[in-house]
């Protein structure tokens, strides 16, 4: 049976007298996708940047790989990887220069220039590595950020909307590196309001409504439960 990688408990997260996060927990599994989702402001992005170590609990708990936060925050930095929605990249740097700048952070010397091949590869632009990120498409900047994203090798790979804005061809591709991270040992947890991109990816789902889970489970055993044809039709039953 797979071990529990992250266990959040009861978190709460207020931003001033606004209760984003309402008592939320679940678990992810080891080399899982597990889907949060939700309506605009249900407070999944809330939840993904706490488990990210960029925002502090305001009460509950969060432990991954047993470190828990934010005591031992550091620690778990090291080994995870956050790749926010609206997440850009050096735009006068070319591809492969940003990534040896990311790569940077993680290693020197030979580790850096590992680090910055593993990119190159999951991020598959080709020649176009070499040209300016100010030059590239938004499918191509996207490509280039789940490669910086993944090529660290994270234990815990954090996704928010990742394929958000891209044409079939290029979300198709940016899910399939998904995919292929996991068979490589890293768990993921990511966020979507595209339904057949949940229904796709994900091993388990968790539906958030108002800072709160409100269903949780497989994709096909929750159609089965709500008598759906598709995760979408789940999403909207749930929610109300």
């Amino acid at each position: 049976m797979a071990k529990s990688v992250l266990e959040v408990k009861d978190l709460v997260k207020y931003y001033g007298p606004l209760k984003a996060v309402n008592g939320l927990s679940f678990e992810v599994k080891e080399n899982e996708i597990f889907g949060l989702i939700g309506p605009n402001g249900a407070g999944k992005t809330t939840t993904l940047r706490v488990i990210s170590t960029i925002l502090q609990i305001t009460s509950g708990l969060v432990r991954v790989f047993g470190y828990e936060l934010p005591r031992q925050a550091g620690e778990v930095r090291r080994i995870i990887s956050y790749l926010p929605e609206d997440a850009g990249a050096y735009k006068n740097m070319t591809g492969k220069v940003y990534l040896g700048f990311m790569a940077s952070f993680f290693g020197n010397g030979g580790k850096t220039r590992e680090i910055v091949q593993e990119g190159i590869k999951i991020a598959d632009l080709g020649r176009r590595i070499n040209d300016r990120v100010d030059t590239y498409s938004k499918g191509m900047m996207r490509r280039l950020l789940v490669g910086r994203a993944l090529m660290t090798d994270p234990r815990l790979a954090i996704l928010d909307e990742p394929t958000s804005g891209l044409d079939v061809i290029n979300a198709k591709e940016i899910r399939d590196i998904i995919k292929n991270a996991t068979k490589e040992g890293t768990t993921v947890l990511l966020s979507s309001h595209n339904m057949l991109e949940v229904e796709f990816l994900c091993d388990r789902i968790a539906l958030i409504d108002e800072g709160k889970i409100v269903e949780e489970g497989k994709p096909q055993e929750l159609k089965k439960k709500y008598k759906a044809s598709n995760i979408e039709e789940v999403f909207v039953e749930a929610v109300r």
